[in-house]
Order: structure tokens, then C-alpha cells, then sequence
């Protein structure tokens, strides 16, 4: 190994060491799963006949289906997978032919396209423009239809995250000191980190999430649900204090962003009202997002109007032609970058392909959660199913990408819990009774990305939108994952007065052991914003890791007792 290539190696160590705890988790399961998954023991009663034998046998070979080793035969879980959801590929394409669909495809388009605009901006201001706003919407309409077309899980929506962005903006100033092309080395990263993803999939290493818990899930959904929201008030506040705006705009980007937000809230939350006839709840709720966009929309160009100049908020950036960000050619020169560099790219590959793991692994088990009754290609209370197949897709998507410089993506948390809740249905009594599993959502929501990348009507079209529309969806995709997360609604009860509230679950844990709880949690919570904030945000997934560990030692040190983190932790 020549000098350069031991310095790369070096100074991608100290990313790889870091990243160390996040495999300690696999070593140390928390009890509550020992206790969902009991295995049944064969009693006495069991040899006196047959039939009751093979009715045990039966449960423990689900029950090993169940709880299935860290690590399985090649392709083994990717088989079982495909096998389990591939038979129902019609019906996930009938399943999505209803108002409902069309409605959450209205809604998903635009929440998830304003991300990508503003993650591309984001991308060109830390690589210089060498993948920019272009790219990112480029590589969202692409890899979200292959995603949609493919997955084993395609209510699952892929977008970019802030650990992606951080990771790419180390990887910027990391071939500056090494004095070797980014885009190159960003390649060479990318494909090593697709192979080791691939050999995850095949290996079912996604598995190792089985250690995860409540705990973990609570703490990375209410993050992400917090970041939208931050962004958003920040946009709104950026408007007062921007010298380039004024009062009036920064007035009326408020108005048009709280309007926004409160039509498609108000609207959403029509159906759980006793106003009109079931059938105007159930539609005026699928497509008031939708509708609280065009409110938004409306006011604008009011103002905009009759108010002129003074009153023109700034609105969505699309390129306008369909070329790089900088000119450059879509496919990367790889033997650009010298022999020594290619092979010393696969140490910051392994911090990356950590990063793209748990982001990835994480968010299909908040989608696969129980609660939300899918029962498509999934063994009843799996959490786990689906996962491999998807993951063998991220890495094939990851090394495409990679070859021609788009950013990866992974599975999106916010974006994919609401799209998921955009496809609930409830009962008269508003409790979740089933979600629409099918793919047809998906695909159109990428496709109408797709279009406005390579057609100008649709781009023409979408540039009228304001920013301030956008933000005030940003604050509804925020707020509306929230219900449902336990950590949430311990933290609302920490202002209840607890002999008026009604009983919730946990109701039987002692107050002072379910505030020390939702206590360490916040605690959790403040260090995953501050890392992600600092400039060691590249490190965000490893404090997601050691999650899992922390929830272990809680129990096993008793600060919060078994029992107690059995019933705060239930799965």
C-alpha cells in the first residue's frame, strides 16, 4: 500500500471507529423480546398423542420463522421475501385504484418532491455543484419508481436524509485533503458500499434489527418529525430577519404557511367528525393536504396580484433544462481516480454503508409496525419481513447512483410514515382498521416527479407553488406522525393532571418511572439533534445504535425495572 493509501485509510479509520458500537448491540437483546417470543415447551400431556406433538411442532417452527438467526444461508431471506409478495403483485396493483390512492399520490407528490428540491440545493452548496438540485430530484423520480416497482415493502418511500447529506459533505472535504477528484472517489465509495449492502441482503443481516425496540423507534421517529418542523419555522422565521426580505413578505409567508397548514390539519382531521355524510368525511379528509396546498397557493397569488412586487414570495427552484448541475457528463470518469485511492475508498464505504443501513432498516420497521395491520407478504407481528428483498434493492440502486453521480437514497421515515397514514382506513369509531397495501401510489408519485425533471409544462407549473406553501406542508408532515408515538404522548402527559386525563396504556406503570423514562428518552433525543447539528454529524448513526444498548442497560441495571420496561416497551 503505497503512502497515499495508508493516509486515506487512516483518516477514513477514524469515521470506521467510531462506528464501532454499532455493532454491539447484537450481542445483548433486550428481554422484551425473549418474552414476546417464548417458545411453547412440550409438557407431559404432549406424548400422549400425535396429533397434539405435531401441533407443538408446528408452533416452534413459527415461532423459528420468527425469531430467525442474525445470519441466514445466502439468499435465503431474500427467497422468503419474494416468495410471500410476489403472488400478490396483481392485487397490489388493483388495491390502488381508488380515490383514496389518487388522493394520497396528490399529497405524497408534493411532500416528496419539496424535499428533494431543497436537499438538492443543500447537495450543490456542499460539493460545489457537483451534484445539485438536478440530481437529487433526478435520482427521487428514478429510484423511487424502481423502489415502488421492486420492494417487498412498497409503502416504503426512498428519499435523501441529513446523515446522507453530512456523510457526502465529509466526503467533499476528505478528497480535498487527499488532493484527488470527489466525484471519482464518491463513485468508488458508493460501489464498495453497494457490495457490502448486497452481501447484507444476501446474508439477511438485516436481521441484527430484531434487537431493536419501541424504545429506539420512538426516539428516531419524533427526531425526524422535530426536524421538519424546526425547518419549516426556520424558513418562516428566515423571512423577518432575511435583509433581502421585508415585513410585508415575511407577514405574508406566514399567513400563507399557517394557512397551509391548518386547512390540510383541519380538513384531515374532518373524518373523525360527526359533520356531513361519511362518504364527504372520508374524501374531503383523503385530499386535504392537497387542498391546504392550493389554499396556500391561492393566497399567494392574491396577494401577489393585487399587491405586486412587494408581495412575490419567493418560490420552488426547478432547473429548468434537464442537464447536470455543472455541465459535467451523467456518466463519472472512475479510472479518473488513481488505483491507490479506489481501494482506500472502501474504509469511509464501510462508515457509509452503517449510515445507509440503519436509516434504511429503521424506517421499514416503523412502516411494518404492527399497528398498522398489513398483513401483505408478512407472517403475523414480523417486523423483519420484506426487509432483505428491500435491502437488495437499495444496493443495487446505490451502485447506479454511484456510476453517474446522483445521491442515495434510502428509506425517508416522515415521508413513509405518512404515506402509510394516508392509506389507512378507519373504523365509525376512528380506529385504524387496515392500510391499502398496494404499489400504485408509489409508482405515480414518481412518475409525476419524473415528469417535471424531463418535461417543462409540469416544471412551469410547479415554479408558480411558494416556498411558504411548502413549509407549511413541512409542518403538517411533522405534526401528523406524531399520534400514535408513545414518547409523544408521555411527554403531552407530563402537563396533564394525571386524576383527569384518561387511562393510557402504560397507566399502570408508577408516574415517577414512566417520567424517568420519557426523561431519558428527551435526554436521547437532545444528543441525536446535537450530534446531527455538529460537525461530527456523520457520526448521527452511530448514536442510533447505541440505542439499543442504552435500552439494555436500563433494565439490566435496573434504573427501570423489568416489569415496568415491559409494559413502557412493548412492541
Amino acid at each position: 500500500m503505497s503512502i497515499k493509501s495508508f493516509r486515506l485509510a487512516a483518516a477514513s479509520a477514524v469515521l470506521l471507529l467510531s462506528a464501532a458500537p454499532a455493532w454491539s448491540f447484537s450481542f445483548a437483546p433486550a428481554s422484551i423480546h425473549h418474552h414476546a417470543l417464548a417458545r411453547p415447551k412440550l409438557t407431559a400431556a404432549s406424548h400422549r398423542s400425535s396429533s397434539s406433538l405435531s401441533m407443538s411442532a408446528a408452533a416452534v417452527a413459527t415461532d423459528d420463522d420468527n425469531d430467525p438467526p442474525l445470519f441466514e444461508s445466502p439468499l435465503k431471506g431474500i427467497a422468503r421475501d419474494y416468495k410471500m409478495r410476489l403472488p400478490l403483485y396483481g392485487s397490489d396493483v388493483a388495491d390502488g385504484l381508488n380515490s383514496q390512492c389518487l388522493a394520497a399520490t396528490l399529497f405524497l407528490f408534493f411532500a416528496c418532491l419539496a424535499p428533494a428540491v431543497g436537499f438538492g440545493a443543500l447537495f450543490g452548496a456542499a460539493t460545489n455543484g457537483a451534484i445539485g438540485t438536478m440530481e437529487m430530484v433526478s435520482s427521487t423520480a428514478m429510484c423511487g419508481f424502481i423502489y415502488a416497482l421492486t420492494s417487498a415493502q412498497p409503502l416504503t418511500i426512498i428519499g435523501s436524509t441529513g446523515p446522507v447529506l453530512a456523510f457526502v459533505a465529509t466526503l467533499v472535504q476528505l478528497a480535498e485533503k487527499m488532493n484527488v477528484p470527489f466525484l471519482p472517489l464518491y463513485a468508488w465509495t458508493g460501489i464498495w458500499t453497494s457490495g457490502i449492502l448486497f452481501l447484507s441482503s444476501i446474508t439477511s443481516a438485516s436481521n441484527l434489527v430484531k434487537y431493536l425496540t419501541r424504545f429506539t423507534d420512538e426516539i428516531f421517529s419524533t427526531l425526524i418529525s422535530f426536524i421538519f418542523v424546526v425547518e419549516a419555522v426556520q424558513n418562516i422565521g428566515r423571512s423577518f430577519t432575511n435583509p433581502a426580505s421585508s415585513f410585508t413578505k415575511g407577514l405574508l409567508t406566514l399567513i400563507v404557511a399557517v394557512s397551509t397548514y391548518f386547512t390540510a390539519a383541519t380538513l384531515k382531521g374532518l373524518q373523525k367528525t360527526v359533520y356531513f355524510n361519511k362518504g364527504i368525511r372520508k374524501n374531503v379528509s383523503n385530499f386535504g393536504p392537497t387542498i391546504g396546498v392550493l389554499t396556500g397557493a391561492l393566497i399567494a397569488r392574491w396577494a401577489r396580484l393585487s399587491q405586486g412586487a412587494v408581495a412575490t414570495l419567493p418560490a420552488l427552484a426547478i432547473p429548468t433544462t434537464f442537464a447536470t448541475t455543472s455541465g459535467r457528463p451523467w456518466l463519472i470518469p472512475l479510472l479518473d481516480l488513481p488505483v491507490w485511492a479506489r481501494w482506500g475508498a472502501f474504509f469511509p464505504a464501510l462508515m457509509a454503508t452503517v449510515l445507509l443501513f440503519l436509516d434504511q432498516n429503521i424506517t421499514v420497521r416503523l412502516v411494518n409496525n404492527p399497528q398498522y395491520k398489513m398483513e401483505k407478504g408478512r407472517r403475523k407481528g414480523n417486523m423483519l419481513d420484506g426487509m432483505h428483498a428491500d435491502m437488495l434493492i437499495i444496493s443495487g440502486l446505490t451502485f447506479v447512483t454511484s456510476l453517474v453521480g446522483l445521491p442515495w437514497l434510502v428509506a425517508a421515515t416522515v415521508r413513509s410514515i405518512s404515506h402509510v397514514r394516508a392509506l389507512s382506513i378507519f373504523d365509525s369509531a376512528g380506529k385504524l382498521k387496515s392500510t391499502i397495501e398496494q404499489r400504485i401510489t408509489g409508482l405515480s408519485i414518481h412518475s409525476l416527479i419524473g415528469a417535471c425533471v424531463l418535461f417543462d409544462k409540469p416544471r412551469s407549473v410547479l415554479t408558480q407553488i411558494p416556498t411558504p406553501v411548502l413549509m407549511g406542508l413541512f409542518m403538517f408532515l411533522g405534526t401528523s406522525a406524531l399520534p400514535g408515538n408513545e414518547m409523544w404522548e408521555r411527554i403531552k402527559g407530563l402537563f396533564k393532571d394525571s386524576e383527569k386525563a384518561p387511562k393510557e396504556r402504560w397507566s399502570a406503570v408508577p408516574r415517577s418511572v414512566s417520567t424517568l423514562f420519557t426523561a431519558i428518552q428527551i435526554a436521547c433525543l437532545g444528543a441525536m439533534v446535537y450530534v446531527k447539528e455538529s460537525p461530527i454529524g456523520v457520526l448521527f448513526p452511530v448514536v442510533i445504535a447505541l440505542l439499543a444498548p442504552l435500552r439494555f442497560a436500563l433494565e439490566k441495571t435496573d434504573v427501570v425495572k423489568k416489569e415496568y420496561m415491559d409494559v413502557l416497551d412493548e412492541e
